[in-house]
């Protein structure tokens, strides 16, 4: 099964914490190992200085890990995050931020991910992360 954009979003609301789906991210797209999630500028996310905070950032590399991991899958099997490394290079203010994942390995109980986050229209990342996840189904 292909896993599309709207199969992504479905898999956000019917597997995520409320508090996850609070972040308000959506799915932009979805490859045989990557996808793209859309985390929206909100003023509830910033800290103080008004940037956007690094545990948003972090939660929303760990999440489309699992869109991603979905996707070179065929579909959502249960998971759960092994590591997570993140790593912040510059601020973001008042800007939606582009997670882009890319499955680096796929084995049969494990998948390693590389995540990269920019602020729409940067060139340069604002954070980048590395996850590994363990495949439990």
């Amino acid at each position: 099964m292909t896993v599309k954009p709207a199969d992504g979003d479905k898999i956000l609301r019917d597997n995520f914490a409320p508090w996850v789906l609070d972040l308000g991210l959506t799915v932009e797209a979805v490859g045989d190992r990557s996808a793209t999630l859309r985390l929206p500028w909100s003023d509830r996310l910033a800290r103080e200085g008004g940037g956007l905070s690094g545990q948003a950032l972090m939660a929303a590399a760990d999440t489309a890990t699992v869109i991603a991991v979905a996707g070179a899958r065929g579909g959502f099997v249960p998971m759960t995050t092994v590591q997570l490394n993140t790593t912040f290079q510059r601020p973001v203010k008042d800007r939606d931020v582009l997670v882009e994942v890319r499955i680096t390995k796929l084995g049969r109980t494990l998948a390693f991910a590389d995540v990269t986050m920019t602020a729409e229209g940067q060139d340069e990342p604002a954070a980048h992360a590395t996850t590994v996840y363990a495949i439990l189904g």
